[in-house]
C-alpha cells in the first residue's frame, strides 16, 4: 500500500507541475459543450431572404407583412429588398442570399380577378437545409391569406401558387459534405505530418543532424512543409475523388472547376500546415499535440459551415467565422463544385486564404528554433 501510494504521490506531483494541462481538461470541454452546442441548433435563424416586390396591390403588400411579421418573430428569415430580380437572382448565386422572392406586378390583380396567384421562389438549393426552411416560411406567409400550394400542373382559381426554382443542379445532404470532409482531411493531414514528424525527430533524436548543418530556419520550415503540403493535397483529391463516387455526383465546370478545386485545396493545407507548424514548432513532446489539435479541429471545423449554415450561429460565434479559415475554404469548395462558379466568384475567399497562409508561413519560419 505504501509503495502504491508512493507511486501516486509522485505522479500527482507531477502532474502540479503542469498546471496548463489541468486547466486544459476543465476548459476544454466546457469550450466543447459552448461551441458544439450552439454549432448545431434544431431551429435555423437568420436566414437571409431578399424580397422582389412589383406589386404594390393589396395582396403583394399582405404577403410582405407575413413575411416581415415571421421575421420579426420567430427570426427564421433576415430580409433584404432590392428592385431588380436580375440583381437579386445573382446575388443568391454567389451566395449573399440563400434565396430570393419575387412577388410580379400583377400579382394582386390576379387574385382580385378570380386567377392564380404567382409568387417566385428562387432558391439555392446547395443548402437542402436552408431551403426547406425557407419554403416553410414562405409556404406559412401564403397559407395565412387562406392559400394552398398548386403545381404547374394543377392549377386551381382563387389560390396563389408558389413556383419555387433551383439555381443549381440538386444536392443531396450526403454528397453537400464532401467539402467539409475535404477540409477536415487537411486539417488531419496536418497533424500527421510536418510539425508532427519534426517534434517526432526531436523527441527520438534525428534533429540534431539538422541543426550542425547550415541550413537556416526557413530552409527547415519549407523542406518539411513541402513534403506535407504534397501528401496532404494528395490525400484530400482522394477523399474527393472518393466522395463523388460514393454519393455519384460530378463537378459542375468540368476541368477548369477542378483546376480551382485543386488551388483551393492546396491553399487551404497549405495555410493550416504552417498553423500548425507555428503552434508547435517548439514542442519537444509529441504527447502534447493530440488534445489541443482535436480540441482545434472542433473549434475551427463546426462553425465553418460545413453542417450548418453559419447564418443561423449566434452573433459572438458568427463573427468568428469571418476570421475562420476553414468557413472560407468551404465556401469556395462549395461555389465551385457544386454552383459551377468562376474565379470571381470566389476571389474574397481565395484572397482571404491567401493572406492566412502568407501570415502562417512567417510566423512558422519564426518560431522555428535551431536548439535542442
Amino acid at each position: 500500500m505504501k509503495k502504491s501510494w508512493a507511486i501516486m504521490r509522485r505522479d500527482l506531483i507531477k502532474l502540479s507541475r503542469a498546471p496548463a494541462l489541468v486547466v486544459a481538461s476543465v476548459v476544454m470541454p466546457v469550450l466543447f459543450l459552448v461551441i458544439f452546442g450552439n454549432s448545431l441548433q434544431g431551429q435555423l435563424k437568420h436566414l437571409p431572404l431578399v424580397i422582389v416586390s412589383q406589386d404594390q396591390g393589396p395582396y403583394g403588400i399582405r404577403v410582405l407583412e407575413r413575411i416581415q411579421a415571421l421575421a420579426a418573430g420567430p427570426q427564421t428569415i433576415t430580409i433584404s429588398y432590392r428592385h431588380d430580380p436580375g440583381k437579386a437572382l445573382q446575388e443568391v448565386r454567389v451566395g449573399h442570399y440563400k434565396a430570393a422572392l419575387v412577388i410580379p406586378p400583377d400579382f394582386s390583380r390576379d387574385i382580385i380577378a378570380g386567377r392564380i396567384g404567382e409568387l417566385g421562389l428562387f432558391v439555392d438549393n446547395v443548402d437542402s437545409i436552408s431551403t426547406a426552411a425557407l419554403k416553410a416560411v414562405v409556404g406559412q406567409a401564403t397559407a395565412t391569406l387562406r392559400s394552398n400550394y398548386v403545381t404547374a400542373r394543377e392549377p386551381k382559381l382563387n389560390e396563389i401558387a408558389l413556383r419555387s426554382s433551383n439555381l443549381f443542379v440538386t444536392v443531396d445532404y450526403d454528397r453537400s459534405l464532401i467539402p467539409g470532409v475535404i477540409v477536415m482531411a487537411l486539417f488531419m493531414g496536418s497533424m500527421t505530418s510536418g510539425v508532427f514528424n519534426w517534434i517526432m525527430d526531436r523527441f527520438s533524436g534525428v534533429t540534431e543532424a539538422h541543426l550542425v548543418t547550415p541550413l537556416s530556419p526557413w530552409n527547415i520550415a519549407s523542406g518539411l512543409l513541402a513534403s506535407s503540403v504534397l501528401a496532404t493535397t494528395c490525400e484530400a483529391i482522394l477523399v474527393l475523388i472518393a466522395g463523388l463516387a460514393l454519393t455519384g455526383g460530378g463537378i459542375a465546370g468540368g476541368m477548369r472547376a477542378l483546376g480551382m478545386l485543386c488551388g483551393v485545396i492546396v491553399l487551404t493545407g497549405t495555410g493550416l500546415l504552417a498553423m500548425m507548424f507555428a503552434m508547435y514548432s517548439r514542442t519537444s513532446n509529441p504527447r502534447l499535440i493530440g488534445g489541443p489539435a482535436s480540441f482545434l479541429n472542433m473549434i475551427l471545423f463546426f462553425p465553418s459551415g460545413a453542417l450548418y449554415p453559419i447564418e443561423s450561429l449566434p452573433p459572438w460565434l458568427h463573427s468568428f467565422t469571418r476570421w475562420n479559415p476553414e468557413t472560407h475554404a468551404i465556401r469556395a469548395l462549395k461555389s465551385v463544385m457544386f454552383k459551377g462558379a468562376d474565379f470571381a466568384a470566389i476571389s474574397a475567399d481565395v484572397a482571404f486564404l491567401a493572406a492566412f497562409t502568407a501570415i502562417m508561413l512567417l510566423l512558422a519560419a519564426a518560431t522555428l528554433k535551431r536548439s535542442l
